[in-house]
């Protein structure tokens, strides 16, 4: 059974810079895509980006664009979201996911395995 841990989360002022990073243990997730998604409190978890089974696609909503980076090592099946030019709407518990398929999928319940999450605040 994969397993899923984040870790990275805190709290940084607005403007400013966080690393997510996510680690996957108890199976291989070589061949599956990888996500991040969100939840703010009283909202649905969101999807924030995605990356294929190679890294050679990405994907992100389009509040992120431009401010945040997914990344994946393969080898040592690792994945990362760099954000940077943080804003308090950003503020939320942020998730790493996979599925098993090796394509991007923007759906919450098309993801098979979960982390336990990381808390994001971002003050003003």
């Amino acid at each position: 059974q994969v397993q899923l841990v984040e870790s990275g989360g805190g709290l940084v002022q607005a403007g400013g810079s966080l690393r997510l990073s996510c680690k996957a243990s108890g199976g291989t997730i070589t061949i599956y895509a990888m996500g991040w998604f969100r939840q703010a409190p009283g909202k649905e978890r969101e999807f924030v980006a995605g990356v294929n089974w190679n890294g050679g696609r990405t994907s992100y909503a389009d509040s992120v664009k431009g401010r945040f980076t997914i990344s994946r090592n393969r080898a040592q099946t690792t994945g990362a979201l760099q954000m940077n030019s943080l804003e308090p709407e950003d503020t939320a518990v942020y998730y790493c996911a996979a599925r098993r398929s090796s394509l991007i999928s923007l759906a919450v319940d098309d993801y098979d395995y979960w982390g336990q999450g990381t808390q994001v605040t971002v003050s003003s």
